[in-house]
């Protein structure tokens, strides 16, 4: 799930194999979501694994198969970043509600978007595999317009998390921590005043200072007044 960069797979498969795990046996390579931080080494790992199928949601599928460079933050002009993406092909679509079946384990599939388009997380009992919604430090995924982020739909995703029976949050990055009720409403409520805030241009959803100006004028107040 979500393998990283090309040049730290085999280490990763290395410390599979020293875990005895038949790597034969290996069925799936997920995508959380199309990032390049997150995908760029699944090409690498698909000659590791040949037997594994690569998954992602409808939406980062066409990012992936499109290389969108943009859309997967493998290009940031402004910042001078370039990111090499190799062009994927998605073997399987997974989406809200599905099931992959693992001998006797079940992972549910949820659609949690927000932070990307197409970002997926994957429970497993009491365990979700949170993908880029949230972080021990209450910090959540990027938000950037590029990038497909959506606030309403992103405090959606985290109040799903929060209110879910999941004690233990596995994040793409950093530590996993307890799903903690107070974190995760320190972040919905930060997310909440974005909406609000022109800092988050076409991310916000209004900027309530323009309805006080226009009510200002309407009534005759003077800047000075």
């Amino acid at each position: 799930m979500d393998i990283g960069y090309e040049d730290t797979v085999d280490e990763l498969i290395e410390l599979i194999r020293q875990l005895d795990f038949p790597l034969a046996s290996c069925r799936y390579l997920i995508a959380t979501h199309a990032d390049a931080d997150h995908v760029q080494g699944f090409e690498r790992a698909r000659q590791l694994l040949p037997n594994a199928k690569l998954l992602a949601h409808p939406h980062a599928r066409t990012i992936l198969e499109t290389n969108d460079r943009i859309a997967a933050f493998a290009e940031i002009p402004a910042q001078e970043i370039s990111i090499d993406l190799p062009k994927l092909t998605i073997d399987q679509d997974v989406n809200e509600g599905d099931i992959l079946q693992l001998g006797d384990l079940k992972i549910e599939v949820w659609h949690t978007p927000g932070h990307a388009v197409g970002q997926l997380s994957f429970r497993l009992g009491k365990l979700l595999f949170s993908g880029d919604n949230i972080f021990r430090d209450s910090c959540v995924g990027s938000i950037d317009a590029h990038h497909g982020s959506d606030l309403p739909a992103f405090i959606d995703s985290l109040k799903r998390i929060q209110s879910s029976g999941v004690e233990w949050l596995l994040p793409s990055h950093g530590p996993a921590f307890r799903n903690d009720r107070k974190l995760l409403q320190s972040a919905i409520d930060r997310l909440d005043k974005y909406q609000h805030m022109a800092d988050f241009g076409t991310c916000a959803v209004d900027w309530p200072l323009l309805d006080e100006w226009e009510q200002e004028l309407a009534r005759g107040i003077h800047p000075a007044g």
